[in-house]
């Protein structure tokens, strides 16, 4: 490694480390909420109340509402994308954590509904209906609470994996902001039927904070940052280059470009104008470093508004939302790396072979295809320039549980991928691919000693 070279790498490990803090903080200041509510429940009588039948539902529809409340607003802070909250924990990390937090704070709701009427109901469950309609129609907030649970149940249906394949990713993000509609209609029943939210001056300062923080992150990251980065950039069509096999790249420009804070292997959520369907949004990476003056995105035909791509016209405006994602330079914290794609997922690691530092057989690609590959002379141009050492790996998979092509002769993908690179413990791994494919990868790469936390993945789809 040159001397110029190692700043660059201690000073990427450093950004790592301040993302792993931002981690810990985001991760703590949760616990610490759910430790509050949990701790005002207790001092009220919660676990007092138990011994009784009624009480006892009726205080586990406190406590399930409160912890309920504390992930539906964490959910919401999710959904907001906040840069540092995005550059700490990546794409994947984030969606992970959204369904994981959104369907807990579902099931609570759920809870909360079901307990807390049957225990107002006096423990008869069959009064429990005419008590829920009772609630529902002269309680105060009851009937905005009945609307937010239904846009919330809309939410969660949607986004259960057999309902999500049979949506276009363009509807399903559309009707996946009505869980800000739900959240904002349940917060009247909160301030005026929840003594927990409001019977002292202390709780009222942390959920009035909690609410607020929420909403300002929904105004400044989803509405108010991408009005203006796109009001004060100004992006236009300048070129759309077949690539072949249904593959076309977007060349994008616009004002003060160098200003726009992305790097190479982050995505964008795009809409261009001039088209049908210009108001839904797709998530494309950019498939070229961005050098200041343009952006460069490459699209498969592959539905869900990908086709529309070809016919774009030069001079066509283009909105963007982002950037997202962690597949970039800020997550390198090794001098040597390895990059595995399959078919458009070698987008944001050409990227990355462009951008980042590298000696010289440091940085190795592995990319696989089974029909023509793509950037095949521009990955040749940097390994001549810069040493940058690519292999693609064509034809069908091998096998259903294979990762590779059917041209690989090795007894397992894992001797494959340790004959190839000998030394993928001591790398860096960025990985993009479909979640099945990279799945298959992950696997392997574990078997080969690879430390989780080296290991950089971004999947493609939905």
């Amino acid at each position: 490694m040159t001397v110029t070279q190692a700043p660059a790498v201690r000073r990427l490990g450093v950004r790592a480390r301040r993302d792993a803090g931002t981690r810990l903080a985001a991760g703590s200041a949760l616990w610490l909420s759910l430790l509050l509510v949990t701790w005002w429940w207790v001092s009220g009588g919660g676990i007092g109340d138990l011994r009784g039948w009624a009480s006892g539902l009726q205080s586990v529809g406190r406590i399930s509402g409160l912890v309920s409340a504390v992930l539906l607003l964490a959910q919401v802070v999710l959904m907001a994308r906040a840069p540092v909250l995005e550059r700490a924990f990546g794409q994947d990390e984030m969606a992970r954590l959204h369904r994981l937090v959104g369907f807990t704070s579902f099931n609570l709701m759920l809870a909360h509904l079901v307990t807390i009427t049957w225990g107002y109901a006096g423990g008869s469950l069959t009064s429990t209906p005419r008590t829920l309609w009772n609630l529902v129609v002269n309680y105060p907030g009851m009937l905005l609470a009945t609307a937010a649970t239904v846009c919330l149940v809309m939410v969660v249906i949607t986004s259960i994996k057999a309902a999500r394949r049979k949506l276009r990713y363009e509807s399903w993000h559309l009707l996946h902001l009505y869980a800000y509609l739900g959240v904002g209609l349940a917060i009247p029943h909160q301030l005026w039927t929840g003594a927990d939210f409001a019977s002292s001056t202390g709780r009222q300062v942390f959920w009035w904070s909690a609410w607020g923080a929420a909403a300002a992150s929904v105004l400044v990251w989803r509405v108010g940052l991408p009005v203006w980065r796109n009001v004060r950039h100004d992006l236009r069509v300048a070129a759309v280059v077949p690539e072949g096999d249904g593959t076309v790249s977007v060349h994008v420009t616009g004002r003060a470009l160098h200003r726009l804070p992305v790097e190479a292997g982050q995505f964008f959520t795009w809409r261009f104008g001039g088209r049908p369907g210009r108001s839904r949004a797709n998530p494309y990476s950019l498939s070229a470093a961005p050098d200041g003056r343009s952006l460069r995105i490459t699209v498969q035909d592959i539905g869900d508004g990908s086709a529309a791509a070809a016919g774009l016209a030069v001079g066509s405006r283009a909105w963007i939302e982002g950037p997202y994602g962690r597949l970039s330079p800020r997550a390198r914290t090794r001098r040597k790396m390895l990059m595995i794609g399959a078919g458009v997922g070698i987008t944001p690691l050409r990227a990355l072979a462009e951008a980042l530092e590298y000696a010289p057989g440091e940085a190795i690609v592995l990319y696989r295809t089974s029909s023509a590959p793509l950037f095949v002379d521009e990955l040749t141009e940097l390994s001549q320039r810069r040493g940058l050492v690519a292999w693609g790996l064509p034809g069908r998979r091998r096998a259903p549980d294979s990762w590779l092509g059917s041209g690989v002769d090795t007894a397992t993908d894992l001797a494959a991928l340790t004959s190839w690179v000998p030394d993928v413990a001591h790398r860096d791994v960025f990985v993009c691919g479909p979640r099945p494919w990279t799945d298959l990868v992950l696997r392997d790469l574990r078997a080969a000693g690879v430390p989780e936390h080296h290991i950089h993945l971004e999947n493609f789809g939905w």
